[in-house]
C-alpha cells in the first residue's frame, strides 16, 4: 500500500514537472515570437518606444521634453516646423522683441539723442539689415535648443505628428516618410495659430498676420492694425517708430482688456502721444488688397454707417486659437471645449495616457505659462508633484514704456466683493527714472484690506517686464505689501518705485 502511494506520488511529480516545462517552453516561444514581431514592426514601420512623446517643440513642448529627460524618462519630441521654439521663438516673442529694440534705438537717435547733447546726422533705416539681425538672434536660440536636446538625450524627430492611439503617434516626417512612435505617455504641445477674421484674407504681403508683420521688406506709409491687444500694439509700435502712420482699430471699448483700468488710461495716453491713432468700438467688415495697397470698410461695433479707408499694410491681430488640426483628437474621443483640450490637475485628458499643455488647454496663451505647464506635467508623469499657480502668471506688453501685471485688477476685486486697499507711486518721483528720462509710468499695488496680502501689482514704466518678477515671487509666497516695503532695494534703481508703492499700500511712501 505504502509503495503504491510512493509510486503514484512520483508519477504526479513527473507529470507536473513535464507540464511546467511544457508551459515554460511555450511561454518562451511566445516571448520570442512577440519580440520578433516587435523587431519586424520597428524595421518596417519605425516603431519606437519611449516614456514620453511630446508633440510640438515650442516653449511648452521643448521644455517638457528636456525636463522629462532630466527626470530619468526616455523622451522624444516631434516638431513639424523644421526648427524648435514654436511660434514664440520663430515668428513671435523673440523676433518681435528684436525689432522693438532696433526701432527703439532708431527713434532715440532721430528724436531724443539731441536732448542729451548727442548730435547725429543722416540717420537712416536699413530694413534688410534690421531683419538680418533679428534672424541672427532667432537662429542662435533655435540651435541652442537643439544643443540642449543632445545634451539631455532627447530624441528629435522633424515632422507632423498625429495621435493614432492612446500610446501611439504617427509622424509624417519632413523627408516624406512615416514613423510610428510608441510611448507610455503622449504630451500635446502644439500651441496656437492666428485667429482668422471674416471678410479679410491674409496673404502675408499686404494683409499680414504677426508672421508677416515681422518680415516686411520696407516701412509702409500707413499701417492699419486690426485689434488693440498686446501683439497689435507691440508690432504697431515697431513700424510707427520707423516712420509709418499707424492706426489701431479695436472692436471693444478698451485696448488690452485684461489691463488694469487706471494703468490702461495712462498707457493709452502715452500711445497716442507717440503718434499711434486708436479707434475703439469699431470693426473692419472687409479688407481687399491690390497692387496699390488695401481698401478697408469700417463701421461701428454695434453696426451703423460704414467708412472706407486705405492703407499700405493691414495687420490682423485679433487673437489666437488653439492649433489642434490634424492631431486626430476627435478619432480618440478627446474631450474639448471651444477648441481647447480639457485636462485635469495632472494635465491628463479623458484618455489618461494623453496629456496636454500650453495654448491648447484653457488659460492665458503665454510662452512662460506653457513652460510651467510642461514642467508640472512631466513631473506628474514621473510620479512627482507638479503644480502651476495660475494666479501668479505675469503678463507683459513690450512697448515703450512697458506694461506688466500679475494677479487681480481693481475691477476683478470689486466684482468678486473683495475688500482691498491700493498703493501707488509715480515713476516721476523715482530718481533712476529721472536720470534716464523714463518718467512716464506708475506702480500700483492691490492688497487685502485686513491681511495686507498682495492681490495684484500693475506697473507701467521702463523695464516693467523685469520689475514685475519681484512681485510675482512675493505673491507666490503669499507676501504682504509690508514685506516688500521693508525689503532693502538698491539706490538708485527703478525697483525702488516698487518698494515705494508697497509702502504706500500699508503705510505711507517716503518720496511722494
Amino acid at each position: 500500500m505504502l509503495s503504491s502511494l510512493i509510486r503514484q506520488s512520483r508519477l504526479t511529480v513527473r507529470q507536473t514537472t513535464t507540464t511546467f516545462e511544457s508551459l515554460r517552453r511555450t511561454a518562451a516561444a511566445g516571448i520570442a515570437i512577440q519580440t520578433q514581431v516587435l523587431r519586424n514592426f520597428a524595421t518596417a514601420g519605425e516603431a519606437l518606444e519611449y516614456d514620453v512623446c511630446v508633440v510640438g517643440g515650442g516653449p511648452g513642448g521643448y521644455v517638457a521634453a528636456i525636463k522629462a529627460a532630466q527626470l530619468g524618462l526616455k523622451a522624444i519630441c516631434v516638431e513639424g516646423r523644421g526648427t524648435l521654439g514654436g511660434t514664440c521663438l520663430n515668428v513671435g516673442c523673440i523676433p518681435s522683441k528684436a525689432l522693438l529694440n532696433s526701432s527703439h534705438k532708431y527713434e532715440d537717435a532721430t528724436k531724443h539723442f539731441a536732448d542729451y547733447g548727442i548730435q547725429v546726422d543722416n540717420v537712416a533705416i536699413d530694413v534688410p539689415k534690421m531683419m538680418a539681425q533679428k534672424e541672427q538672434a532667432v537662429g542662435g536660440l533655435t540651435k541652442g535648443i537643439e544643443g540642449l536636446f543632445k545634451k539631455n538625450k532627447v530624441k528629435y524627430v522633424k515632422g507632423w505628428g498625429k495621435v493614432t492611439g492612446a500610446n501611439e503617434v504617427t509622424v509624417a516626417t519632413s523627408e516624406g516618410g512615416e514613423e510610428k512612435v510608441v510611448a507610455k505617455n503622449v504630451v500635446l504641445a502644439t500651441g496656437s495659430e492666428v485667429t482668422p477674421l471674416p471678410g479679410v484674407q491674409i496673404d502675408e504681403e499686404r494683409i499680414v498676420s504677426s508672421t508677416g508683420a515681422i518680415a516686411l521688406k520696407e516701412v509702409p506709409k500707413k499701417m492699419v492694425v486690426i485689434g488693440g491687444g498686446i501683439i497689435g500694439l507691440e508690432l504697431g509700435s515697431v513700424w510707427s517708430r520707423l516712420g509709418a502712420e499707424v492706426e489701431v482699430i479695436e472692436f471693444l471699448p478698451n485696448i488690452v482688456p485684461a489691463m488694469d483700468h487706471e494703468v490702461r488710461r495712462n498707457f493709452e495716453r502715452v500711445m497716442k502721444k507717440q503718434g499711434i491713432k486708436i479707434r475703439l468700438k469699431s470693426k473692419v467688415t472687409s479688407a481687399v488688397a491690390d497692387a496699390d495697397g488695401v481698401k478697408l470698410t469700417v463701421e461701428p461695433a454695434e453696426g451703423g454707417e460704414q467708412e472706407h479707408m486705405e492703407a499700405d499694410v493691414v495687420l490682423v491681430a485679433i487673437g489666437r486659437r488653439p492649433f489642434t488640426e490634424g492631431l486626430g483628437l476627435e478619432d480618440l474621443g478627446i474631450e474639448m471645449d471651444r477648441g481647447r483640450v480639457l485636462v485635469n490637475d495632472k494635465f491628463q485628458t479623458n484618455v489618461p495616457s494623453i496629456h496636454a499643455i500650453g495654448d491648447v488647454i484653457p488659460g492665458p496663451m503665454l510662452a512662460h505659462k506653457a513652460e510651467e505647464d510642461g514642467i508640472a506635467c512631466v513631473e506628474h508623469i514621473a510620479g512627482k508633484v507638479g503644480h502651476v499657480n495660475y494666479d501668479t502668471i505675469p503678463s507683459i506688453v513690450y512697448t515703450h514704456p512697458e506694461v506688466a501685471w500679475v494677479g487681480k485688477t481693481e475691477m476683478e476685486l470689486k466684482s468678486e466683493g473683495v475688500k482691498y486697499k491700493t498703493g501707488k507711486f509715480s515713476m516721476m518721483a523715482n530718481s533712476r527714472a529721472r536720470t534716464v528720462d523714463e518718467t512716464d509710468g506708475i506702480v500700483k499695488f492691490l492688497a487685502d484690506k485686513e491681511t495686507d496680502k498682495i492681490l495684484g501689482v500693475h506697473i507701467m514704466g521702463s523695464n516693467a517686464g523685469e520689475l514685475i518678477a519681484e512681485c510675482v515671487l512675493a505673491m507666490e509666497y503669499g507676501a504682504s505689501s509690508e514685506d516688500i516695503a521693508r525689503t532693502c532695494h538698491g539706490h538708485p534703481t527703478l525697483s525702488e518705485a516698487v518698494k515705494e508703492a508697497a509702502m504706500a499700500t500699508y503705510d505711507k511712501p517716503i518720496h511722494s
